[in-house]
């Protein structure tokens, strides 16, 4: 009996040490592994699991588990989510979890964000292509070589796969059909009872905003704004940066170098524009709600209809657009003819660059990182996207009400979902989570294929875009290390920047303006700007190299 019961605690300690082992954070539970030709998560459908999943967009509001596509999906690949955002600044948070080691299952970010070579060096996240040879060789049939040979590391690694991301040979195959973000937006019934001006040039654009608020000087008993940007931040305003230089046709690179876009560019053409918002804004053109409002009140305002001009991102709108075209069509914004530089030229807009938007990368902290690279596996393929995309098809064998249909061999989505779609975004986004509602993993060329049918208050913006879109991909992931010297360079200029940028559009004269834009192009240069360049071009020409362009 003694030996029989040594025998017996053997066993048990034996077990309890292996289950110990197992339930470790990051170790690699007893699953099911994939193969070449079968997806992992097929395998391991009937454990359910929980992934926490950072996503660094404090404005990101979704929940998993509510919506029709999340629970299809968690029925179908036993894998439910727990989304963390951050309540207040992104790089905050996010580098406080870097310094506690606590990083959470899956970590989805600005490709350009600098703590992904920061984690990368400390080790802190998995090399997906060595996950994918161990756990899941599908990974590899999913995965776009192209996007997983932009992301290889020096070490040979790929660390982190991108979202709406477009490849040189997704520009060659939907020439003409690509959209871009960016657009000058008017009100649509404002712009035609002022004549439908031309606001190309300085004159035009400061005519036409004159006319709107003589003509419209409150909406709904609340003063009219005549033009909005994106919110102010600590580092400055992306419309009154890349945007604007992007209208005005002027590209991030002179002479063989790089110039940033964001840290106050010195080009006559920009400056020139500068100057025209200042001397908006002299006039009571601007109002000062416009350097104080967040993205929230910016969207709140937009659907009130209280702006007339807004340079903005046009995706951005849907909600405001819906908003309006259900009060009157005629009162949603479309996009016109903007700033322009003085020969006239067209916008360069930029459509999707291989980097994409986000990256999505494994944490080194992940419970369970064979269901991991499966799951990620499953979202890039080509059926995770039809799950992300249309939802839940017709004769599931969950219950779940379906989201589309096939028509013509043409998936759609089905009337009553089409319709809330169209008129309460964030209905359809909250209830039923179809159109990359789940957008970390969305692959934006995929779609394309498919006839994208916009609604009415939504397409006018982006059909108008289309004859403008080129390629920015060698200007990508040009960051800097944090904590290095470049990098200290970069934020000290940004900070001034963001500082000196609504200095300069409230400047009462344009020889006061002219003096704070020389005090910062002295301190940018001071500050060692020429540094920080120098690397920027190094790492911008190997992106060349890297797509081919001389």
């Amino acid at each position: 009996m003694r030996k029989k019961s040594a025998i017996l605690v053997f066993f048990v300690v034996l077990t309890v040490m292996l289950c110990s082992c197992f339930g470790k954070k990051g170790s690699a539970p007893s699953v099911v592994s994939g193969s070449a030709d079968v997806p992992g998560w097929k395998a391991n459908v009937i454990k359910p699991i929980q992934f926490d999943w950072y996503i660094n967009f404090s404005w990101f509001s979704r929940q998993w588990g509510e919506s029709r596509v999340s629970k299809y999906i968690t029925a179908k690949t036993g894998v439910d989510v727990r989304f963390i955002v951050p309540a207040g600044n992104e790089a905050e948070r996010l580098n406080a979890m870097i310094a506690g080691g606590v990083l959470p299952d899956f970590i989805t970010l600005g490709f350009w964000e600098g703590q992904i070579p920061m984690m990368i060096d400390a080790e802190m996240v998995e090399p997906l292509n060595k996950l994918a040879e161990q756990y899941d060789p599908f990974f590899f049939k999913a995965a776009n070589p192209q996007k997983l040979g932009w992301y290889t590391q020096d070490d040979g690694n790929v660390y982190g796969y991108p979202n709406a991301s477009f490849t040189p040979s997704d520009f060659e195959r939907y020439k003409g059909m690509m959209t871009a973000n960016e657009t000058f937006l008017v009100r649509k019934d404002m712009y035609e009872a002022v004549g439908k001006p031309d606001m190309t040039t300085p004159d035009g654009f400061l005519n036409a905003l004159r006319a709107v608020k003589q003509k419209y000087p409150t909406v709904n008993g609340q003063p009219i704004i005549p033009i909005v940007f994106n919110a102010f931040t600590d580092i400055g305003n992306v419309s009154l940066e890349s945007y604007l230089q992007h209208f005005l046709a002027i590209r991030p690179e002179k002479n063989g170098k790089y110039e940033s876009p964001s840290l106050g560019l010195d080009d006559p053409e920009y400056v020139r524009w500068l100057k025209v918002f200042r001397r908006a804004a002299s006039e009571g053109l601007i109002s000062m709600d416009v350097f104080v409002d967040g993205r929230s009140q910016i969207e709140e305002k937009a659907a009130q209809g209280r702006y007339f001009a807004m340079i903005f991102q046009n995706w951005d709108m849907q909600a405001p657009q819906h908003a309006r075209y259900s009060i009157d069509p005629n009162t949603i914004y479309i996009a016109v003819d903007g700033p322009k530089n003085s020969k006239g030229s067209d916008p360069f807009l930029p459509g999707g660059g291989i980097a994409g938007w986000t990256v999505t990368l494994i944490s080194k902290n992940c419970k369970d990182k064979v269901r991991a690279i499966q799951f990620l596996t499953y979202l890039i393929s080509e059926e995770g996207q039809m799950d992300t995309y249309f939802g839940v098809p017709e004769g599931n064998p969950f219950g779940i009400a379906s989201t589309y249909t096939i028509v013509n061999g043409v998936p759609t989505l089905l009337p009553d979902v089409d319709f809330i779609d169209k008129n309460d975004k964030n209905r359809q986004e909250v209830e039923i989570g179809v159109q990359y509602t789940y957008w970390m993993l969305m692959d934006n060329p995929w779609i394309q294929q498919f006839p994208i049918e916009y609604a009415p208050s939504l397409e006018q913006p982006q059909l108008w875009t289309r004859p403008y879109v080129v390629s920015y991909a060698q200007y990508d992931n040009l960051s800097m290390i944090p904590g290095s010297d470049e990098a200290l360079i970069n934020d000290t200029i940004a900070r001034r920047w963001g500082q000196d940028l609504p200095k300069l559009l409230l400047a009462k004269t344009e020889s006061e303006f002219d003096k704070i834009w020389a005090d910062f192009q002295k301190f940018k240069t001071d500050t060692g700007y020429a540094r920080l360049q120098v690397k920027q071009t190094e790492l911008m020409n190997a992106n060349k190299k890297k797509l081919g362009i001389n």
